[in-house]
């Protein structure tokens, strides 16, 4: 019976060892580790794309919170700022200010919307309210169709991620998790804006 216990453990420490290898990506380690916070957060990672590593332009809109209608043809020729929510993530609550001041400052060449991927307007709106969020914010949560459109630019869980469209629509940077400083988001959305000035 030792040798058979013997060779079981080692048949599960060389499971273990072969997980292990496979979990490098930090998203799926905290999708497997049931925290029970229900959100998948990014590190705050920034990546940035030259012009000519953009891809295409990427279309996409929705109803509001508001009960208007958002579409990306209305933010052609100015940068967008494209970050995906919901009223019950931690680090979205956090960012939050950071991205109204960020909105704030760039009144004449950016256009901010949200998309908020798991609330109804009545979830929504009460947090819009409370943070001072003025700009828009897209209700993805039945249909998915923003998500979709922005499939393999966002991970699907990692909520809050904020992406960076140039005046073209496509995709010129990208903050996967919290926005950890409003000198990050201000910087590339100069940086942005200047491509094309």
């Amino acid at each position: 019976m030792p040798r058979a216990a013997a060779a079981l453990a080692g048949l599960v420490a060389a499971g273990a060892l072969l997980l292990a290898g496979c979990s490098s990506d930090p998203l799926a380690e905290q999708y497997r580790e049931g925290s029970g916070k229900n959100y998948i957060a990014g590190d705050g990672t920034v990546a940035e794309f030259a012009p000519d590593q953009r891809g295409e332009p990427v279309t996409f809109g929705g109803a509001t919170v508001d009960g208007d209608e958002f579409d990306s043809a209305d933010a052609l020729g100015k940068v967008a700022v494209v970050n995906f929510w919901y009223a019950g993530c931690a680090p979205c609550r956090v960012e939050a200010p950071i991205l109204q001041a960020v909105h704030e400052a760039y009144p004449d060449e950016a256009v901010f919307v949200g998309v908020n991927v798991r609330d109804q307007a009545g979830t929504a709106r009460p947090f819009e309210e409370d943070y001072g969020i003025t700009y828009p914010s897209i209700l993805d949560v039945d249909e998915g169709r923003v998500q979709f459109a922005f499939a393999g630019k966002v991970p699907a869980a990692a909520v809050p991620t904020t992406l960076v469209l140039d005046r073209e629509g496509r995709v010129a940077a990208r903050i996967l998790g919290q926005i950890e400083d409003e000198s990050i988001l201000d910087t590339i959305v100069r940086d942005v804006a200047a491509e094309g000035a």
